[in-house]
C-alpha cells in the first residue's frame, strides 16, 4: 500500500534564512509554535494509523508533499515506530522551503536508486521532481515511486498553467527513463507516479502532456506511451468526489498514476479497486464534509490537513 497526501505546511518552529519560513514561526503571522507542531504531528500519525486500521497494515510506503525539512520528517516517523519506517529525502530549491519527504517499510522494501530533476522556468525555483526505486524484499520485482508537487494555480490557472507544463514534461521525461532502465533489464517497468498536480486530470498538463488515460486497456495495449490515471476507477460523480476542496467546488489536484507494468497481470498489480480517495470522518468538516485543515483563512483552525490522502493497493500475483 502507498500512501500519498499533501499535509498541509508541516514546518518546524525555527526560522531558517535560506528560505521564506518566517510566517511558521511563533513570531510570525502565522504564530507557529511548538505546541501547534506537536498536535499537527499527533494528527498526521493518527491517518497513518488510521489507514492501517482500513488496509489492516501500515502503508509500505508514504510519500508526503509540504514538508520542511528532514528533521520535521524524522519527528512524524519518530511517533510510529512500531511502522518500521527509514526516510528518503531530498532537499529541493522551492523557495518556502518545502518539499515532498518519503518513508518506506524497511522489513518490505530496500531502496536500491533514486534520481532527481529539476524544473527549470522563469520565475521562483519550484519542488524538483524525484523518483525512487525499491526491490520488493522476497521477489525480484522492482517498484519506482515518482512523486512532485506542481506549481500552484495562485495568479489563476490560465496564467500559471505553462509552469505546470513545464513540470509536466520533466515528469513525463523522467518516467520514459525510467522504462527505458528497466526495459534494458528485460522488463516492464512498475511505476507510480503520485502527486499534487494542482491541475485536474483532465487538465492538458495531465492528459496530455504526461499521457495520462482513463482505460486500463488503452494503457496496457500502448505500454510506454500511456499511463493510467487511477481516479478512473472510482464510478462517484466528479461533483461529489476530490481530495481537496476549493470554495465549494471538489477538486482532484491529487492523483495517482501507474504506468502498464502494473496493469499486464505479470508480477506486481493494481488491482481494480486498489485506488482510495481516504476520507476517515475524523478528517472531515460541515455538511460537505470537507478537509479539516490546520488554517483556514488565515486562522489556525487545528485540524489535519486542506487535502484528503489518496490510497493505492500494489499486489504481488
Amino acid at each position: 500500500m502507498i500512501l500519498w497526501w499533501n499535509v498541509e505546511n508541516l514546518f518546524d518552529t525555527v526560522d531558517d534564512p535560506g528560505v521564506d519560513d518566517r510566517e511558521f514561526t511563533p513570531g510570525g503571522r502565522k504564530g507557529w509554535t511548538e505546541k501547534k507542531l506537536e498536535l499537527k504531528l499527533l494528527r498526521l500519525g493518527h491517518v497513518v494509523r488510521l489507514a492501517r486500521e482500513e488496509v489492516g497494515d501500515y502503508p509500505a510506503l508514504l510519500a508526503f508533499a509540504e514538508v520542511e525539512n528532514e528533521g520535521v520528517f524524522g519527528r512524524l516517523l519518530s511517533g510510529l515506530p512500531e511502522a518500521n519506517y527509514e526516510a528518503a529525502y531530498h532537499e529541493s530549491p522551492d523557495g518556502r522551503g518545502i518539499d515532498i519527504a518519503v518513508a518506506y517499510d524497511r522489513s518490505r522494501l530496500t531502496l536500491v536508486g533514486d534520481v532527481h530533476r529539476g524544473v527549470l522556468f522563469e520565475g521562483r525555483p519550484t519542488r524538483d521532481v524525484s523518483a525512487y526505486g525499491f526491490e520488493v524484499q522476497g521477489t525480484e520485482e522492482t517498484l519506482w515511486l515518482v512523486v512532485n508537487h506542481w506549481p500552484s494555480r495562485s495568479m489563476g490557472r490560465k496564467w500559471s498553467e505553462p509552469k505546470r507544463i513545464a513540470a509536466a514534461k520533466v515528469t513525463r521525461e523522467l518516467v520514459d527513463h525510467l522504462r527505458g532502465v528497466e526495459w534494458s533489464r528485460g522488463r516492464r517497468a512498475n511505476i507510480v507516479v503520485a502527486g499534487d498536480f494542482n491541475d485536474e486530470p483532465d487538465d492538458r498538463s495531465v492528459k496530455k502532456v504526461l499521457g495520462a488515460d482513463g482505460s486500463r486497456k488503452k494503457v496496457v495495449r500502448s505500454c510506454g506511451k500511456r499511463l493510467y490515471n487511477c481516479w478512473r476507477d472510482l464510478e462517484e460523480d466528479e461533483d461529489e468526489l476530490g481530495s481537496y476542496n476549493y470554495r465549494g467546488k471538489w477538486n482532484r489536484l491529487d492523483q495517482v498514476l501507474v504506468s502498464c507494468g502494473l496493469l499486464d497481470g505479470v508480477g506486481l498489480e493494481v488491482p481494480e479497486d486498489g485506488f482510495l480517495c481516504f476520507q476517515p470522518g475524523v478528517m472531515r468538516k460541515g455538511h460537505q464534509g470537507v478537509p479539516w485543515a490546520t488554517y483556514e483563512r488565515g486562522k489556525f483552525r487545528g485540524g489535519y490537513s486542506d487535502h484528503f490522502p489518496l490510497l493505492l493497493s500494489v499486489d504481488m500475483l
